[in-house]
């Protein structure tokens, strides 16, 4: 495939992730607005938060809680399982249900244990039965428009939850950092929309150093869960194998690993996630652990966010992996949309 050739790109993309990849900015801002204007009652003290959903609809709330880690004053967690951590009792801890569909089994099995511990509850979905039991029950519901992929839908896992905590006075006001991000996310994609060609677009000539390898994505801090978005967006859109990994921890680990087996690393490839607001000894910790891979013949690359604010810095990085998992897929003759594995073991469990 020639990647500057995007005539060809509808062919392999009949449903059409490329427009929704391009529509994140735009995307990004509605939900913020929207979270601003949908219902919420009054709620009591919050003494800690629990964001329970999986795939797409999960790591928007791991993109909030990592940007705003420096400055939320309650413990956020992430549950991508069946069941309520056990401490998660009384109405001191918020439940944010999120599902695109809003038929996740697992997320809505966290819903009926957050009823009986007697939680806060929000839900946060298109619809579905996560919807119609959050209305039964009394408890705010919180739904968009979207008839895409979940995974195409993070503006919205996201934007909507930072409204929510900006509207809870757990973080401050992000208005006008939303504002810029956005902009900044627009400018760039002027320079890697399908349109720029290769010469000019490095989340081009990214891809095409993925092809027939396997990646590794390494991220710090607030890049870790974008480490995280970029692994599974190589999963789902380009059907690609591929891993991601936390610094500083995997410097206490995984760097012992870089030795064999040969075949395996012959075909690996390390990329940090870089942020220019990186803890300075993170950042040290990158320059070496990339460093020590090279001497040992691992091919590795990096991307660099940055930004005026963290949260222009992590929108930046977000956009730019999803363009170079929409290229591999490109690559790879795949169509970016489907995914016929997940469906497959879902139809499996219902049945």
């Amino acid at each position: 495939m020639n990647l500057d050739d995007h005539s060809q790109f509808e062919k392999i993309d009949p449903e059409g992730m490329l427009a929704e990849i391009d529509h994140l900015p735009e995307q990004l801002a509605k939900a913020w607005n929207l979270g601003l204007s949908l219902a919420l009652p009054h709620m009591g003290e919050i003494h800690s938060i629990v964001v329970a959903g999986m795939g797409g609809s999960a790591i928007g709330a791991d993109l909030l809680a990592a940007a705003y880690s420096n400055v939320c004053p309650v413990s956020v967690i992430v549950q991508r399982d069946y069941d309520l951590p056990a401490w998660a009792i009384g109405r001191g801890t918020l439940v944010i249900l999120s599902s695109h569909s809003g038929n996740t089994e697992e997320t809505l099995s966290v819903f009926d244990q957050a009823v009986q511990t007697h939680c806060q509850i929000v839900t946060v979905s298109t619809g579905g039965k996560l919807t119609e039991k959050a209305k039964s029950g009394g408890f705010p519901a919180w739904t968009f428009a979207h008839k895409g992929q979940p995974r195409a839908a993070v503006g919205f896992s996201f934007g909507l939850l930072l409204a929510l905590f900006t509207r809870l006075g757990l973080i401050p006001d992000p208005e006008a950092d939303v504002a810029v991000a956005v902009n900044s996310m627009i400018e760039q994609r002027l320079t890697i929309n399908a349109e720029t060609p290769l010469k000019k677009n490095s989340a081009k000539r990214l891809a095409g150093q993925f092809v027939g390898r396997f990646v590794t994505f390494f991220g710090a801090g607030q890049m870790v869960p974008v480490a995280r978005r970029w692994k599974s967006q190589i999963n789902e859109v380009a059907k690609s194998l591929a891993a991601y990994e936390p610094l500083p921890e995997c410097d206490h680990n995984s760097l012992a690993g870089i030795y064999a087996p040969q075949a395996v690393l012959d075909k690996s490839m390390a990329v940090f996630v870089r942020s220019e607001s990186d803890h300075p000894r993170n950042a040290m910790r990158i320059d070496l652990t990339q460093r020590f891979m090279l001497e040992e013949g691992i091919n590795t690359d990096s991307y660099l966010a940055t930004g005026k604010s963290r949260l222009e810095q992590l929108w930046r990085a977000v956009q730019f992996g999803d363009y170079v998992s929409y290229y591999l897929a490109m690559a790879n003759d795949t169509n970016p949309s489907a995914v016929p594995m997940i469906t497959e073991l879902k139809n499996s469990m219902a049945a």
